[in-house]
């Protein structure tokens, strides 16, 4: 099933397809505008040709496709072969599902999955695209199909995710249903991991402050100084230069600079409170370890991108390289 200490993954699937959404009165008011269109260039026609030719090369590959052993095709186009055959529950339009699955687009090259994640994403059935929520619906729990979208089912001409996903892309998903869930039943489970969430992060703070130099604030923040320093220290809203690398209390790395390969500069006033609070207890050349309740982290949102769960418990290495202002 699920790590407990994670909140539900929105699929990338769901955030690009709120990127490609658009209404027809929008489509119909760029068209009543009429603009001028300038002359082509050699430039803009060696374009086209590109796009024009990824276009048929998508297109061919939907032909050939639909001629091997065991793909299925439907009344819209959707292509699928069925891999594995489950025997449980089949979503519904309105329900959420629970998957795994990698996405990829016709030459192989892979451009999302939840097992690159490490855990199955779950999402509204009726949210993401048409072609994703067709074949959805002819899934049962257990089931691993490969589907096989073409763009009129997907992100069409326009594509999505800033060119992530280019236009008119054929789209191939292996989708393997775990579960399906009605709106209450999700409601439930996610009660269940916030509920699981909060006391992981309380017992591992617990333990923690208990360990050899470990210091707690007045705020909860706690605090390890792996090396002193001797320079000044900032005040709330100076601007500073570190190194750090963060994770989660499962060893989850989320973000490095050390791994960016250059440090980071920002003002002390425009981070979360216990980089706020903790790095005021520093000077220039300090190393400390930091241990961030949710409550001086990211609170019960997390960040958009998942990589930091709603009520994560944060570890941060921190080292203050100067007190720029």
């Amino acid at each position: 099933m699920f790590s407990i200490s994670r909140a539900i993954a929105v699929a990338a699937i769901m955030a690009l397809a709120a990127c490609s959404d658009s209404s027809d009165t929008d489509q119909a008011a760029q068209e009543d505008s009429q603009p001028v269109v300038p002359p082509a260039t050699d430039e803009s026609k060696d374009t086209l040709s590109m796009t024009e030719a990824y276009a048929l090369e998508n297109q061919q590959y939907l032909e050939t496709n639909k001629a091997n052993d065991g793909v299925q095709v439907t009344e819209s186009g959707l292509q699928y072969v069925v891999l594995e055959k489950g025997d449980g529950a089949s979503p519904t339009q309105d329900g959420f599902v629970t998957i795994h699955y990698r996405g990829k687009f016709i030459d192989g090259t892979e451009f999302d999955s939840s097992h690159s994640r490490g855990e199955p994403a779950t999402f509204p059935v009726g949210r993401v695209i048409p072609g994703f929520t067709e074949a959805l619906l002819l899934m049962q729990e257990g089931d691993t199909f490969e589907v096989t979208i073409p763009s009129d089912l997907a992100y069409g001409e326009d594509g999505a995710g800033g060119g992530v996903i280019p236009g008119n892309s054929t789209l191939i998903f292996e989708l393997e249903l775990l579960e399906t869930l009605t709106a209450e039943e999700l409601e439930t489970l996610q009660q269940r991991r916030i509920d699981a969430a909060k006391a992981e992060g309380v017992e591992f703070l617990e333990r923690n402050k208990s360990n050899e130099g470990v210091q707690v604030t007045e705020s909860g923040l706690q605090y390890r100084i792996i090396e002193e320093g001797s320079g000044k220290s900032p005040t709330e809203t100076s601007q500073v230069t570190v190194n750090y690398s963060g994770k989660l209390t499962n060893g989850d790395e989320f973000d490095s600079s050390y791994r960016r390969g250059e440090p980071a500069s920002f003002p002390l006033n425009g981070v979360i409170r216990g980089w706020t609070e903790g790095l005021q207890l520093m000077k220039e050349g300090a190393k400390y370890e930091f241990f961030i309740p949710y409550e001086l982290g990211y609170g019960e949102r997390g960040t958009g991108s998942g990589s930091i769960p709603p009520y994560a418990t944060l570890i941060f290495v921190v080292e203050l390289i100067s007190v720029d202002s």
